[in-house]
């Protein structure tokens, strides 16, 4: 009976009872700690084996991607080795796409090794001829449990992360651009830029404007304003056709109008035509230049100009008119129609740039309240100003997009 009353082993069978608990609590809150940290590891490698891949398909060298999936899983060794990083192609920007490189050096993941990663990599058309690409990064590590945690019966658990990179090949904005260009008579005065390829000619003016077509020839010789803005409009189509030398993302084309509108030109690709319509104008006349704006809105919004790029480069194609004049219209009543207009192709997203060669007051104002943002206004009193405004207009036209996202 005594032994049965005697309590003095009880802390002992306790003990034992309760110390593979404790152990395994204890195993169980450092495996846990070393899972947070290795899956946090495991993500950076990732991540830097996509966004490498990624960089490493749009830079100059342009690897194949057999050779992308290479560089991805290269990098996943190096970061579970902690190695050194790996070389690779120059992105456009000069500097070696390694610079994605530096979780690379970071400390090494302890009792793993790499036992199963996968590398996707799909292409796509990025526009006419760019390609996008999407690369997906899949690692999967075995993390080896302490001996304490495994007194709950668990030897290890599978640790997975996944990372996603997308870039793409330089590609162009697909435009179209419809011109709406003053010819009125006062397109034929001299501008203040002297012809130094002609010792003389008719200068003509708005007080000598009577004598028209036989004006006596004098020295020195001035520019034609039709002949600046003929200049003008030849450096704005070379800037186009140097951003789209294959004609597969810009459309041209040109209204010109005097007393009234001229047969509009057919929007085309490329710009071969529009410098054509353009170069055969001759400034006669008056000025109304209402129905000519109205022209120019209706066919760079018609549905079928979305339907021709979406079917040639597969864009959205921005919308721009640019529109010049020298003088103000004849009848306010054009002022109207032609402010009618802008307002419609602003509330339509369409981009109205113009040009005012040195114009009156009256048709500086109407062109202001035209263009879609003052930035998008130009003022000309020379025929350099208005070759300096066309190629303003033609650098943001052609301005060219690339894209790397993650």
């Amino acid at each position: 009976m005594a032994m049965l009353k005697d309590r003095g082993g009880n802390f002992g069978m306790m003990a034992a009872l309760v110390m593979p608990l404790v152990l395994a609590a204890g195993g169980v809150a450092i495996d846990m700690a070393k899972m947070v940290t290795t899956k946090n590891q495991m993500q950076d490698a990732a991540d830097a084996a996509a966004l490498a891949a990624a960089s490493a398909l749009v830079s100059k060298e342009k690897p194949d991607i057999a050779k992308a999936k290479e560089i991805a899983t290269n990098f996943l060794k190096a970061q579970t080795a902690g190695g050194n990083s790996v070389d690779l192609p120059a992105n456009d920007d000069g500097a070696t796409a390694s610079g994605f490189a530096a979780s690379a050096n970071a400390a090494p993941i302890e009792e793993l090794e790499v036992n199963s990663s996968t590398v996707d990599i799909i292409e796509s058309a990025n526009g006419a001829t760019g390609k996008a690409f999407k690369v997906t990064v899949a690692n999967k590590q075995t993390l080896q449990f302490n001996a304490m945690t495994r007194l709950l019966g668990q030897k290890s658990i599978l640790i997975e992360t996944r990372a996603t990179a997308e870039s793409a090949t330089e590609t162009k904005n697909a435009l179209s651009m419809y011109l709406v260009l003053d010819r009125s008579g006062s397109m034929a005065w001299k501008s203040n830029t002297q012809n130094t390829a002609k010792s003389s000619c008719p200068n003509y003016t708005e007080s000598n404007w009577g004598k028209y077509p036989n004006l006596a020839a004098t020295s020195p010789c001035y520019v034609t304003k039709i002949d600046a803005l003929k200049t003008a409009v030849k450096d704005l189509l070379a800037q186009l056709k140097a951003a789209d030398p294959k004609d597969l993302y810009v459309r041209t084309a040109a209204v010109s109008y005097n007393s009234a509108q001229d047969t509009a030109g057919n929007i085309a690709w490329g710009t071969a035509g529009t410098g054509t319509y353009v170069n055969a104008l001759v400034a006669t006349g008056g000025t109304a230049s209402g129905n000519a704006f109205k022209t120019a809105y209706s066919r760079v919004t018609a549905t079928t100009e979305d339907t021709a790029h979406k079917t040639k480069n597969g864009q959205v194609a921005t919308k721009y008119i640019v529109f010049m004049t020298d003088g103000a219209n004849n009848n306010t009543s054009d002022d109207t129609t032609t402010l009618q207009w802008c307002d419609t192709a602003r509330k339509n997203n369409v981009q109205v740039y113009t040009v005012a060669f040195m114009a009156p007051d009256r048709g500086k104002a109407l062109l202001k309240s035209c263009a879609t943002t003052v930035a998008n206004y130009f003022q000309a009193e020379e025929a350099a100003d208005l070759i300096a405004a066309f190629k303003a207009i033609g650098e943001k036209a052609s301005a060219m997009a690339t894209r790397l996202t993650k």
